[in-house]
Parts: C-alpha cells; structure tokens; sequence
C-alpha cells in the first residue's frame, strides 16, 4: 500500500496529497528536486508497478518483498543503490522482541521506502524532515539520514526493555532461587535476534557516513555520524547483554545442580536411617536354629530401642552435616 508520494523542491512539498507512481516518476525524470514514495508492506502487484515505474532492479524488488534479510547495501545499473535496514520493537505486555525490515531505493530524483513490520513508522521522519527545509534541500540522502535516525532512535526501547528482563531473571538466580531455563534461554535468544538485527549494519553505516555509497555534503554528514555513534553504543550495549545472559545461564545451571545435589543427600541420608531398623528386622526374619534372645522376656523391647536409638543417633549425625 502506498502511504504517501510527495514531490520535495528547495526543502519544500510541492503539493498536498499523495501523487501515482507514474506521476512521480515523470516528475523526477523532468523538475528539479526529488519524489519520496513511501510504501507500507505492499502486495507484489504494487511492488511491481512501482519498479516499471521507476526502472527498479528485478533483484533488489525481489529482496524488497522478503523478510529477515541481513541490513545491507548494494548499488544497481542506472545509478540506484538499495538499502535493507531491520526494525524493532519492544512490546511490553508480552515481554518480546518484534522485528521488521525497511527497503530502501535511492535513484537520480527519486527515493522509495517499503516497509514490513509494524516497528519504526515513517511518517514522522517525513514530517520531522518537512519541519526542516535545509535538511530536505540535500535531497534523497536526507531521507536516507531521517529514517535511518528512526530506526537507531527506536532501538533504544528494545535495549531498555531487555535489560528490565535480563534484570528480573539475575535477581532470582543470585538470590538463589533458580529460574526458569526455558525463559533465560529465550531472552538470549532475543537478544541474539536483536545482535543480527544491529551488528551487521555497522558496516554500511559506517560506509555511508565516510561517502562511500552516496555523496552527502559535509554538513549532512555529521548527522550521519552521529546515527553512526548511537548505532556502535547499542551494538556495544548488545554485546554486554549476551554475555551477561550466559553467565545467568551458567549461574542458573549451577543453582539447579547444587538443588538436585540437595535432594539426593537427603534421600541418602533417610534411606540410611530406615535401613537400620530395616536390617535388624531382616535380621531376625532369618530363621536361625539358635537364637536365644528369642525367649528373652525384655528381647523385644531391647531391640525396639536399639533400632530408635541408632535411628536417632544417625538423624543428629546427619542434621550436624547439613544433609537433613
């Protein structure tokens, strides 16, 4: 679905609305500035009369219609280069992690976003970059800096609410309690999610804040340094999670190992104390020829106490050594 397709010259809108694609397209081949065409999870019919449109490349349309593709950037004949960024989302009441992808065309007057995911909505990098007509005259690259913002901006929840996870699961496992595996080995898995998401766009980023994909202005690119930036403190920050959750993992298994060490002293440590009453009593189910004590009139009661006394005696043995 096309969400809206503006015309922009000196850091301006040209007009109110949204135009067609073939509209937009003839405007950018002829009028000064550039056509911002912004697209929301489009059906392939719509993928494919914008890419007739605007001489798109069957390859990166096709990559533009995928899902869980890694953050790159490619150049294409005619002077068009493709950009996949993932998006985020933290959604609190199920405590997870959504993601989404944004494809972006950047072409001679021209830039095409298409977005898959509910993370990251568009619409206020175009209304942010409306409200500052300098940035809009360095033309589609500020476009490029705006959503890129966006996305580096909005990972900031997703980090903040991982954290208030990773939190909870390391207050119950070193207060000693263990916590559930299956929920700390979903967390990491998250987390390694979100590293995918991040790390692999530290190079193009990189790239592009040095000039080596677009050409930006000097004063363009300080703003791209500065995504640059933010971008290496949550990659950074990313990392520390990772490790943290496998040493909660460890922390946990230990806790779990040293509970069921526990649970099997103490059944040793009572199987030990009713083995003597039961051997004495096996004992005596014997059956031997002589066995005097038998018309012993205090015998029986002798023999109850023995059992009591050497039940209680090993019960204080084992309590001393902590295993009851």
């Amino acid at each position: 679905m096309i969400v809206d397709c503006a015309h922009y010259r000196d850091g301006r809108r040209q007009h109110e609305g949204k135009m067609a694609p073939e509209e937009a397209a003839a405007i950018c081949k002829q009028d000064p500035g550039f056509v911002w065409l912004g697209m929301v999870e489009p059906s392939p019919a719509e993928l494919e009369h914008v890419q007739d449109a605007f001489g798109l490349h069957e390859l990166a349309v096709e990559d533009a219609q995928s899902f869980h593709l890694r953050p790159k950037v490619e150049t294409y004949e005619g002077g068009i280069t493709f950009v996949v960024l993932r998006t985020a989302r933290y959604v609190d009441e199920l405590e997870e992690v959504e993601f989404g992808e944004v494809s972006i065309f950047i072409g001679p007057g021209f830039i095409i976003t298409v977005r898959q995911g509910v993370a990251s909505d568009l619409h206020e990098s175009r209304l942010r970059l409306e409200h500052h007509p300098k940035l809009l005259e360095e033309g589609p690259s500020s476009v490029l800096w705006a959503i890129l913002d966006k996305i580096v901006d909005d990972y900031a929840p997703v980090v903040e609410g991982l954290e208030r996870d990773i939190e909870e699961v390391e207050q119950t496992v070193f207060s000693g309690a263990h916590a559930p595996t299956q929920r700390i080995y979903l967390l990491r898995r998250e987390v390694t999610d979100f590293y995918r998401a991040v790390h692999p766009l530290l190079g193009p980023a990189a790239a592009i804040t040095q000039g080596g994909v677009l050409a930006i202005s000097p004063a363009l690119r300080q703003y791209f340094r500065d995504v640059d930036d933010h971008l290496k403190l949550v990659n950074e920050e990313i990392v520390a999670q990772r490790d943290l959750l496998t040493t909660i993992l460890q922390a946990n298994l230990a806790v779990v190992s040293t509970e069921q060490n526990e649970v099997v002293r103490r059944i040793s440590a009572w199987a030990a104390i009713i083995t003597v009453p039961t051997f004495i009593a096996s004992f005596y189910g014997m059956n031997f020829d002589h066995m005097p004590e038998l018309h012993w009139r205090l015998s029986y009661p002798a023999v109850v106490i023995v059992m009591v006394v050497a039940g209680v005696m090993l019960w204080r043995g084992f309590k001393r050594a902590q295993w009851l």
